[in-house]
Formats: C-alpha cells, sequence, structure tokens
C-alpha cells in the first residue's frame, strides 16, 4: 500500500487517496540522465511514483554545474544514476529505484523490455540511433511514451509544449528524428515529444551546445507532469 507519510500531504487534497494508490503502483523508465532527465525524475520522485528506474552511464561533470539537478561539487565523477537514486531516497525513503549505470544500446535493450510491466517510458537521451530504438519498442509493445527533443542553444523555458513529432520544426534532432521514424514506416502523429518552439541561437565557431538551466529543466518537470497526469488518468 502507498505510504500516505508527510511527504504526500500537500500532494494528497488535489489527487486523492485513489490517485496516490495508482501513482505509488506505476513504474516509470527514464532514460538520460541529464538536464532534462535529472529534473524528470526528481519532479517523478516528489510526484509519488512507487518505481523508478534511472538509467545513464555517464558520471557528473563540472559542465553539468550549470544545468543539472544532481550536478555538485560533491558529486563530480559520480554516477548520473546513482547521484539520483540517492537523491530520491532521501526524498522519499519507501520508494523503489533502480539505478543502471548504463547506456542504452542493443547490448542492454533487453532488461528493460523484458520481465516487468512499465507504466511509462521517457527518453532523454540524445543520440538518434537509440532514441529510436527506445520508441520503437516502446510502440511494439503498447508502452507509452515521451520523447525529449533538442534543449540546446535555448533561453527561454515559455517557448515548451509537449506536442506530436510531426508538429516540431526549427530543430535538428527532431528532424533527423521524423526522418528515420518515417523511413521505418512509423506515423509522427504517434509520438509525443517535449519540443522547444524557439529557434536555437547558433554561435559561429563554437561546436559544443549552450545551454541555461531554465529550458532543460523546464522541460523536465513539463514531462514529468504529463507522465503523472496521463498515469493518473488511464
Amino acid at each position: 500500500m502507498c505510504d500516505k507519510t508527510a511527504w504526500s500531504e500537500r500532494l494528497q487534497p488535489l489527487i486523492g487517496s485513489n490517485g496516490l494508490q495508482r501513482l505509488h503502483d506505476a513504474t516509470v523508465v527514464v532514460f538520460g540522465c541529464g538536464g532534462v532527465g535529472s529534473y524528470a525524475v526528481e519532479a517523478l520522485a516528489r510526484s509519488g511514483i512507487g518505481h523508478l528506474i534511472i538509467v545513464d552511464g555517464d558520471v557528473v561533470a563540472p559542465s553539468n554545474l550549470n544545468r543539472q539537478i544532481m550536478a555538485l561539487q560533491s558529486t563530480l565523477t559520480q554516477s548520473k544514476s546513482d547521484v539520483m537514486a540517492a537523491r530520491c531516497r532521501e526524498i522519499r525513503p519507501g520508494i523503489k529505484v533502480d539505478s543502471v549505470p548504463t547506456y542504452y544500446d542493443a547490448t542492454t535493450r533487453a532488461r528493460f523490455f523484458t520481465g516487468q510491466p512499465v507504466d511509462y517510458v521517457f527518453d532523454a537521451i540524445d543520440s538518434l540511433t537509440w532514441k529510436v530504438d527506445i520508441l520503437k519498442n516502446c510502440l511494439d509493445r503498447k508502452i507509452p511514451v515521451l520523447t525529449a527533443t533538442g534543449m540546446g542553444n535555448r533561453f527561454s523555458p515559455e517557448a515548451l509544449t509537449i506536442t506530436t513529432l510531426d508538429k516540431t520544426h526549427d530543430d535538428p534532432l527532431a528532424r533527423n528524428l521524423r526522418q528515420a521514424l518515417s523511413k521505418d514506416g512509423i506515423r509522427l502523429a504517434d509520438i509525443l515529444c517535449v519540443f522547444s518552439k524557439e529557434r536555437p541561437h547558433k554561435q559561429p565557431g563554437v561546436r559544443i551546445p549552450a545551454s541555461t538551466v531554465f529550458v532543460p529543466a523546464t522541460a523536465g518537470l513539463l514531462a514529468a507532469s504529463h507522465i503523472v497526469k496521463t498515469i493518473l488518468e488511464d
């Protein structure tokens, strides 16, 4: 049963005991624990999701300090998924959270798409190849999935929205994703995504994508809100 302790006293009046229980019974997988994924994980933990699976093979780096919620001087060089799992347990000791400090690829795919049921998947990775693979596997198994498009080189959180992939524009990652999925015969209108309507601001001669905290953090919170509402309404 759901542990209705102090953490939930401000949430229960909004969603009720049945809503709390429904969230407690849900399993959500988050692929990618960077600027977008880390805020999504934290929001899902604070919103009562009972089982979180956090997947990221990277470690916290100094360049993450400006935008990733787990990035602190004290966590540098540590596994991102391990640090986020520890944060979730500090927030809600009763939460079930699995840290998977590895990258999603063909060698790790089976562990996420076989076995226990999954209620929702959030894809917040950058690799086009594996974004496509995650989306195809979710569609094949009828697992609700939300994907994040590009958040770099943007400054305006108010430009973010959740829409379908066919309605995205001015986003190189979304464009490549549209092309790859279309080649496989997948309807773009069937793919939900977190998308910024803001055109990216690319500085001449700068190869590394620029980033603020505002845009990826808002994208992660928007994604978590959508996931929670979907589980409550299911």
